[in-house]
């Protein structure tokens, strides 16, 4: 393909725009009228909180349901979406930075004082459109920061299943791209099935909504963690019985340690006398938790999400550095994010925190980092 071409493939399109509106049409839709656990969030500063219908298995099903039905009659393509990649991609940049800037306008003009929408104006102009004004905006009655982080993992599997299609349209369909796919079916299904504990995670909690988050959800989650799957489209990767076992035991491992982590606190938050292995929780200063994972490493969290990054590049082999950009960029992401969790955590728990610190020494990775 040659530049210009290239640069013409990212061209929105009137059928991107529709996909995509269709698709946050939908979500928005089925999101308030299916059935679904009503999940409180944390408390806010002036005592009240948000509450979250988790609906998100049964919209993911439901959706997919339907595009199963309307690609054997006829009615869709299952490749519209591996046939306007690119186009998508711009398109849904697009929207992140006309959203935000509505966000940045409507939190300017807000006078409501509440935890959730009271603007926090910085007075740069950057710093606020890209960090958010209020933690909780809401559009129609949706909360759209919740919104937009179950549009962007639903995203990545629509793309990943229409990669698939095209893959088999193709007949391309290889060991590693079936390989890749079930790994990113397991942990995305996964998500939505423990879709509530999202509501505990930093980003729902603390993160105002601005473009950081925005175009984080809509834009580098579904078309960044996806690359591996067009990767294999046009690359054919040969694994031996070995490559796929070791493969498989690192996402085994990275999801023990992940969803175990995450329950793990999830659980202590709603109730801090659970058991943790069979034993009552070690606190320390009454809140921080230095039982299970989390006596393993702060954010041993992290080295799950870390391991099932890599376990989904593994599959196309180590011929490129393209398909690990996901696990590349999530590690110095996280690293980021650990150092600015430390930081908040260091000012708002002061002595507690250096005595967590001593009973918790490692980060991330135990003697390691």
């Amino acid at each position: 393909m040659d530049l210009a071409s290239l640069l013409s493939s990212f061209l929105p399109s009137w059928i991107s725009v529709c996909l995509l509106l269709g698709f946050f049409s939908y979500l928005g839709i089925v999101g308030s009228v299916l059935p679904g656990k009503l999940v409180p969030g944390a408390n806010l500063a002036d005592g009240t909180r948000l509450h979250y219908r988790c609906n998100g298995l049964l919209s993911l099903l439901s959706l997919v349901g339907l595009l199963v039905i309307g690609g054997w009659m006829d009615f869709v393509s299952l490749t519209a979406i591996s046939d306007r990649g690119l186009e998508l991609l711009s398109t849904t940049f697009i929207f992140s930075v006309i959203v935000t800037l509505i966000l940045y306008v409507a939190g300017r003009k807000s006078n409501d004082r509440s935890a959730s929408l009271k603007p926090h104006i910085s007075g740069n102009l950057i710093d606020d459109w890209w960090f958010g004004i209020q933690l909780n905006p809401k559009f129609l009655g949706v909360d759209l920061k919740f919104f937009f982080v179950r549009a962007g993992m639903m995203g990545w599997l629509l793309i990943n299943l229409s990669v698939v299609a095209k893959s088999i349209q193709d007949s391309k369909l290889s060991q590693s791209m079936i390989l890749y796919q079930l790994f990113c079916v397991i942990y995305i299904m996964d998500y939505f099935f423990y879709e509530e504990y999202m509501t505990s995670t930093w980003d729902i909690i603390a993160e105002r909504l601005g473009f950081m988050l925005v175009f984080g959800d809509l834009v580098w989650i579904p078309f960044t963690f996806s690359i591996q799957g067009w990767w294999l489209l046009s690359n054919k990767v040969e694994l031996s019985t070995a490559a796929i076992v070791a493969n498989c035991c690192v996402f085994v491992i990275g999801y023990l340690v992940f969803r175990g982590a995450n329950k793990q606190k999830h659980d202590f938050k709603k109730n801090p006398k659970a058991l943790i292995w069979g034993q009552s929780p070690k606190v320390i200063g009454g809140k921080l938790l230095v039982s299970g994972y989390w006596g393993i490493a702060r954010h041993c969290n992290y080295l799950g999400d870390l391991l099932l990054a890599l376990s989904f590049s593994l599959p196309c082999g180590i011929s490129s550095p393209v398909p690990y950009f996901y696990p590349i960029y999530l590690l110095i992401l996280l690293i980021w994010r650990e150092r600015r969790d430390e930081a908040r955590c260091a000012e708002k728990y002061k002595d507690v925190w250096a005595e967590y610190r001593r009973a918790v020494p490692w980060r991330i990775l135990p003697y390691v980092y």
